[in-house]
């Protein structure tokens, strides 16, 4: 027996996980200094307790959707929440800076089946009609949980402590699963054997090279470690990549880059990450290092930045089928970028908020221009049996360009001599902000070699054929 599921609820099902998990991004940026007091954590301790989190939800993003194929969608969904929920629990009750690490990754591993397949058990639970808005909601959402990681670590840090951050998780967590059980269809894909090796490749080889990047400037470029790290996990990539060009079940089957609106999204929705969160998580520590802003005051006046894409992303939804996906990526791109670049020209110790204002709004609109439109761009020539593989390959690289723009952007702040005081950090966030700005910059002229992605949620059999009917078998 069938029966309909209204598509404000099924946003709902694959949303506020899929929330909840992107939350965590930046979650803690605002946290670290009580972190570090209260754990006595070292600088490099705390950009691990960021890094753990994202790296693990990179790293196994391709497997989850791998064993969603064969164990059902919804399970597997399920699974990641649960796991998320427990291992929030035990980050909350860490009492030292390792075991906080641990937990973070182990997060970040119920985080990877969350975020690929909620996208992906949406699209199958809504009505073709509706996809795209549906589709420009859930990015926006998505969007919004990374933006919203320091304004809300900022607010509870204040208002009750670190641990409040990760216990925050656990009713969201238990108020999750029944929801998706009720509100997402189980759905199959091929059920092929997971390609484990893939995944050690893939994980070990991002780690390696942002390892080498994390630790170049304080063990020297030219050292060991850093060489190590560097090579050892290009080549580790490469691996990857060979891997996937022989097996027989590939986490991410290479032909997929013959089509030119996924490799061009990818790299885009890449370097979008990039750009954006890096500059995030310099301009959060500027606003309290050199502003004397609190955590909460921090994260107050990014609000501009971070309240237009849960605007804007609906509205690009609505619009993209009539102007078309490239426009409003390569348009976003551009606004994001010129935010980014008016943001690292008005850094300075006495500038207000009214000075910082235009940059938030170009950032914000850009961004929520961006979030939908990537989405579907990415799916848009995708056959139904690949969208689980395409949207978590989108996924991965995504959190990838988190945590490379992470680190690169502070490898330039540290590079310039920055120091986390009031008067060694303005003269070295402004380059690392630049080096942001000028990858989404870029970024947004790949945009324009986009297909035009102009009525694709009706012009495309393969797409429209994933959601006949928005139906929960009983």
């Amino acid at each position: 027996m069938k029966r309909r599921i209204p598509v404000w609820l099924a946003i709902t099902a694959a949303s506020l996980p899929m929330f909840m998990a992107t939350l965590d991004n930046l979650v803690v940026t605002s946290a670290l200094p009580a972190v570090h007091a209260d754990l006595g954590a070292s600088v490099e301790e705390l950009q691990w307790i960021t890094n753990a989190y994202t790296l693990a939800f990179a790293a196994l993003m391709l497997l989850a959707v791998g064993l969603g194929d064969r164990l059902g969608r919804r399970h597997l969904f399920v699974a990641g929440i649960t796991v998320f929920t427990i291992s929030s629990a035990f980050a909350a009750m860490s009492t030292d800076p390792t075991a906080l690490i641990v937990w973070r990754a182990v997060e970040g591993a119920g985080a990877a089946a969350i975020m690929p397949l909620s996208l992906t058990l949406l699209v199958g639970s809504v009505p073709d009609r509706t996809r795209t808005v549906a589709i420009g909601a859930w990015g926006g959402i998505s969007g919004l949980g990374v933006a919203l990681g320091p304004l809300i670590g900022g607010a509870v840090v204040e208002g009750w402590s670190w641990q409040a951050i990760f216990w925050l998780n656990v009713p969201v967590g238990i108020i999750a699963i029944p929801l998706a059980l009720l509100a997402l269809p189980n759905t199959l894909g091929a059920r092929v054997r997971a390609d484990v090796l893939g995944v050690v490749l893939a994980g070990l080889g991002v780690l390696g090279v942002v390892f080498g990047i994390v630790r170049g400037n304080d063990a020297g470029w030219a050292s060991f470690e850093v060489l190590a790290g560097l090579v050892g996990g290009g080549l580790l990539l490469v691996a990857f990549v060979v891997r996937q060009a022989t097996t027989d079940a590939p986490l991410l089957p290479l032909r997929f880059f013959r089509d030119r609106s996924f490799t061009l999204a990818n790299i885009v929705a890449m370097t979008f990450s990039f750009g954006a969160f890096g500059a995030v998580f310099i301009l959060i520590q500027f606003l309290q290092v050199v502003q004397g802003r609190s955590p909460l005051e921090a994260g107050v006046w990014t609000m501009p930045w971070t309240l237009a894409p849960m605007v804007v992303a609906p509205l690009a939804g609505m619009v993209a089928p009539r102007i078309g996906t490239r426009v409003l990526i390569a348009g976003g791109m551009a606004f994001l970028s010129a935010g980014l670049f008016w943001i690292a020209g008005a850094m300075s110790a006495d500038v207000t908020f009214t000075g910082l204002l235009p940059g938030f709004l170009l950032a914000g609109i850009g961004m929520g221009a961006v979030f939908g439109p990537i989405s579907t761009a990415v799916l848009a020539r995708m056959p139904q049996e690949d969208h689980a593989k395409a949207s978590g390959s989108n996924s991965t690289l995504r959190e990838i360009g988190v945590a490379l723009g992470i680190a690169v952007l502070t490898a330039v702040f540290t590079g310039a001599g920055g120091q986390l005081t009031p008067t060694g950090y303005v003269d070295a966030a402004q380059p690392a902000v630049l080096v942001g700005a000028a990858v989404v910059a870029v970024s947004a002229l790949v945009a324009v070699f986009l297909p035009a992605g102009r009525g694709v949620a009706s012009a495309e059999p393969a797409a429209a054929e994933l959601a006949p009917e928005p139906a929960l078998a009983a």
